[in-house]
């Protein structure tokens, strides 16, 4: 092995793996850095990578490409796995493999690396990026293949080197963040009994410390694509943005969940998706309104597959190019705009309208409606409803 491309966040796993990498296989180290919107996360990066060991670093603004490509095509699937999780972190982890392996080719590297350890989902989610894009590709997986057997002999090892790392034995947790969401998992969130601490949470305020005043919000979408936040267009970046700003001053999108990983086992994670949030319900608002009946119902059929398909690391492969067609073909009417009231962690629909919405008031109205629709239809509808019903009953007598 002579060079290897590492896909690296400055946190605790990437930090120790550079001079790993370095003493197991003495190779050249090529960091890479994806900016998906971790803010301050980023700062000083550089500089850490080329001391602790790597001959060169990538880091590399994805911010619109991530929010465009990934974040909007799960919220046009409404796609939650397992009721509640939004998929923060299954949906950052192909574009990122998809740019490391971009890079690997750019750079003649012989390999590629990632800080996934051998108990998680994202292993995989890296893994079968790589494979999808380059079928010859070797990986290097540390945590499958070192001695350390815990966080915190990476901590013994870090001081040991004199590499700096963001975590401590006091606070062990580890989290990963991005426009999308904020993570935590690990340490002290491993008893599911444990509530999180009050000061661990980045993205959003405590609900009950939120405004004693609801904020509204309107969302414009286009063909399911949210495109404006109260009447101003904006780019997918600085949409997402904004909503964030106002998601989690109004305590948005907080979630505590034992979900069900890829590998088989359970795992604790504790989820901040302020502007997310506000988008899914937003773009679930303008969908009722302006979605067939049937084609909402299949489509909804399919949101637990979609949403295991980007939990489980399958976005570049045949069965979801084809869900993605699906998704883009039903969102072709979903257009119109969807307010929202935001009020200490709650988040509903206060209002819709489009101009292709199939909501007709003077057919659905409780006063007069002009002969728009015809009660007494509903006589032969019922009975041929019930008929099978009846027969059943019949048998029985």
């Amino acid at each position: 092995m002579k060079k290897v491309v590492l896909a690296y966040s400055g946190g605790l796993d990437t930090s120790i793996i550079i001079k790993w990498l370095k003493e197991t296989y003495r190779c050249e180290v090529i960091a890479f850095a994806a900016d998906l919107g971790q803010g301050k996360e980023l700062t000083g990066l550089e500089e850490k990578a080329l001391k602790t060991g790597a001959s060169k670093i990538y880091i590399e603004d994805l911010r619109e490409e991530f929010v465009r490509d990934f974040v909007f095509p799960v919220i046009k699937a409404g796609a939650v796995y397992e009721g509640v999780y939004l998929l923060g972190t299954s949906i950052a982890r192909p574009l990122i493999a998809k740019r490391q392996i971009e890079i690997a080719h750019k750079e003649n590297a012989d390999a590629v690396s990632h800080g996934a350890t051998g108990k998680g989902n994202d292993q995989v989610r890296f893994e079968l990026t790589y494979y999808a894009l380059d079928p010859k590709i070797t990986v290097i997986a540390p945590w499958r293949e070192w001695d350390f057997d815990s966080r915190e002999s990476l901590i013994d090892y870090a001081k040991k080197h004199g590499i700096p790392v963001p975590v401590t034995k006091e606070k062990p947790y580890s989290s990963d963040r991005n426009l999308f969401h904020i993570s935590f998992e690990g340490g002290i969130l491993e008893d599911p009994w444990n509530e999180p601490a009050k000061d661990m949470f980045v993205l959003s305020k405590a609900p009950e410390d939120a405004p004693d005043k609801p904020t509204y919000v309107e969302i414009e979408f286009e063909r399911g694509t949210p495109v404006a936040v109260n009447g101003e267009k904006l780019t997918p970046f600085t949409l997402l943005s904004l909503l964030n700003e106002i998601g989690g001053e109004n305590g948005i999108g907080r979630v505590d969940l034992v979900e069900n990983r890829f590998v088989g086992m359970k795992s604790r994670g504790v989820y901040e998706t302020p502007g997310g949030t506000i988008l899914h319900a937003a773009h679930r608002a303008v969908e009722s309104i302006t979605m067939d009946r049937e084609v909402m119902r299949l489509r909804d059929s399919l949101i637990p597959k979609y949403a295991e398909l980007v939990y489980y690391g399958f976005w570049y492969s045949p069965e979801m190019e084809l869900m993605n067609a699906m998704v883009e073909e039903s969102q072709k009417n979903v257009s119109g705009v969807a307010r929202l009231k935001l009020y200490k962690g709650n988040c509903t629909v206060a209002g819709r309208k489009s101009d292709r919405s199939l909501y007709r008031a003077d057919i659905v109205t409780f006063e007069q409606d002009r002969g728009a629709y015809n009660q007494k239809d509903a006589e032969g509808f019922i009975k041929l409803n019930a008929l099978r019903l009846k027969i059943r009953k019949m048998l029985e007598a």
